[in-house]
């Protein structure tokens, strides 16, 4: 009889075990339809705790650059916790100007582009009177919508008559430059343009490019233009075209001597040497007149606009009418300052960094963001509506160029945005408090300086 009621009890134990557990899992489980805080997550003892965030919060993890290009170091693959030091072989001059590549922020992820390249690394054509070395699509395959040559002229060398098949847009660097152009009305153009201005001509325009000896040096400037795959040794050139054209073709299209044409080129100048130009000196009267708008605009004399981390002043079809199809800001950035966040919405952006040092975030969606380190001489290329700021990582004023690919330079602030879009929304995406909303600027910062 005991032994009985033994096994009775063991079976009643079974059978109420499961419901022991259930319930207990019960008592210590949150409610249905509540979360366990992430981990790093900040919590409250008191009863009105606020609501959990649907993912983490991002990272407070310290992200500034772990050396610069004057560095007397020998750089690592590390940052933090994260990676180690290089065992292999080092390039180090370039590891120094590339701290963002080789100790990346934590923030980067995913896959974007390269988006930097420096003139230095182009191949120079040489030439009698001075170079050429352009950037495209071949060595920065992001660069899709704009191209770029940098060029240099000993005083009164001749970059030679010409015309291409996209737009031309120039800034003068160092020294100054005369040009000249035709256009399909028959009326012409020519001007003086010295550093820090502007020229620009339309697709299939000719003009030429001569050296004055303003600056004992002649002169330096870079060229844009408005197609990515653009190649500077595909341009139209005048030599070049007679030379493959029959001498008595020419000579009957001119209604001349045959005999007038035997000292021609054999093929292309290019860029070859020539008298010094008279200053300011004028083409030929023609009785179609000058062209009623200018090709060239005084870009160096124009007043900036200023802002608390530098200044900003703007060319385009607005203020330099000839100009359609490109547009520029030249910004300076003071230390410590950024050129604040913000996106162009339909247009590539070419930026040339003329002074000083930077680094620039892309963020391409989808999570994809990297971080890139500028020089002065170097190049970066930003795709329409990918979202960055241009940070000065230097000592010293940064100065550089936006060039954007349309009429009229626009951009849209994340600053702006904000301030603007209705605080509830705000607050529901970034948790941000009032007084922080309330600070938000409903004008564009475009510079900003530190706290």
């Amino acid at each position: 009889m005991a032994r009985s009621s033994s096994s009775s009890s063991s079976t009643l134990a079974r059978r109420l075990l499961p419901a022991l557990i259930l319930t207990s899992l019960l008592c210590i489980s949150p409610p249905l339809g509540t979360h366990a805080a992430p981990t790093g997550t900040r919590t409250r003892t008191t009863s009105t705790a606020d609501p959990s965030p649907t993912v983490p919060y991002a990272s407070d993890d310290p992200n500034a650059e772990l050396w610069n290009a004057h560095s007397d170091i020998v750089p690592e693959g590390r940052r933090g916790t994260y990676g180690a030091n290089v065992l292999g072989p080092q390039n180090v001059p370039l590891e120094l100007q590339n701290p963002s590549l080789l100790a990346p922020p934590t923030t980067d992820h995913g896959d974007v582009p390269n988006a930097k390249w420096p003139f230095d690394l182009s191949h120079n054509r040489l030439q009698t009177g001075g170079w050429a070395r352009q950037q495209n699509v071949h060595n920065l395959p992001i660069a899709t919508g704009l191209a770029a040559v940098d060029m240099r002229l000993e005083p009164g060398a001749i970059r030679e008559l010409h015309w291409h098949n996209t737009a031309e847009w120039a800034y003068v660097l160092k020294g100054s430059a005369q040009v000249t152009t035709v256009t399909a009305d028959g009326q012409n153009y020519a001007a003086t343009v010295p550093k820090g201005s502007l020229w620009y001509f339309p697709s299939g325009q000719p003009h030429s490019i001569q050296a004055t000896d303003d600056d004992p040096e002649g002169t330096e400037f870079l060229l844009v233009f408005d197609d990515g795959s653009f190649s500077e040794d595909s341009t139209f050139l005048l030599t070049d075209w007679l030379a493959h054209v029959p001498k008595e073709v020419i000579a009957k299209n001119f209604h001349a001597n045959q005999a007038a044409f035997d000292h021609i080129p054999s093929e292309q100048l290019y860029i070859f040497p020539g008298p010094i130009p008279a200053d300011n000196q004028q083409p030929p009267t023609s009785p179609q007149g000058r062209t009623p708008l200018p090709y060239t605009f005084d870009f160096a004399n124009m007043k900036p606009t200023q802002y608390p981390g530098g200044t900003v002043k703007i060319a385009d079809s607005r203020n330099f009418e000839v100009a359609k199809t490109i547009a520029v800001a030249e910004v300076t950035v003071e230390p410590g300052s950024m050129r604040e966040m913000h996106w162009h919405p339909a247009d590539d952006e070419w930026t040339y960094f003329i002074e000083g040092s930077a680094r620039i975030t892309l963020f391409a969606a989808s999570s994809n963001a990297r971080t890139f380190d500028y020089q002065a001489g170097d190049i970066a290329y930003i795709p329409a509506s990918y979202g960055h700021y241009i940070e000065n990582t230097g000592n010293s004023t940064l100065r550089l160029l936006e060039v954007l690919k349309t009429d009229v330079f626009k951009d849209i602030s994340l600053n702006q945005w904000l301030a603007l879009t209705p605080p509830e929304l705000v607050k529901a995406h970034l948790q941000l408090s009032d007084e922080t909303i309330a600070q938000l600027s409903k004008t564009k910062q475009v510079v900003v300086a530190p706290q």
